[in-house]
């Protein structure tokens, strides 16, 4: 692991940023079907927790590998 590279800023670049987006967008619809479709509950919560990370973990794939 590149230690320096995972744990540092990585300003968008290219169309980085619209791909950022556009993955949180699709990340949103999802969770709010999610949270519309579901009654609450601890697997409610934690998928919407799964989610999020989904989200966070597609983004940094994108900042820390191009």
């Amino acid at each position: 692991m590149d230690v320096d590279n995972v744990f540092m800023y990585h300003a968008p670049k290219g169309d980085q940023a619209q791909r950022y987006e556009a993955l949180r967008a699709a990340g949103k619809v999802f969770a709010l079907l999610v949270d519309e479709s579901c009654p609450a509950s601890r697997e409610k919560s934690t998928a919407l927790t799964k989610i999020q990370e989904a989200v966070m973990w597609a983004n940094a794939s994108i900042a820390v590998n191009e």
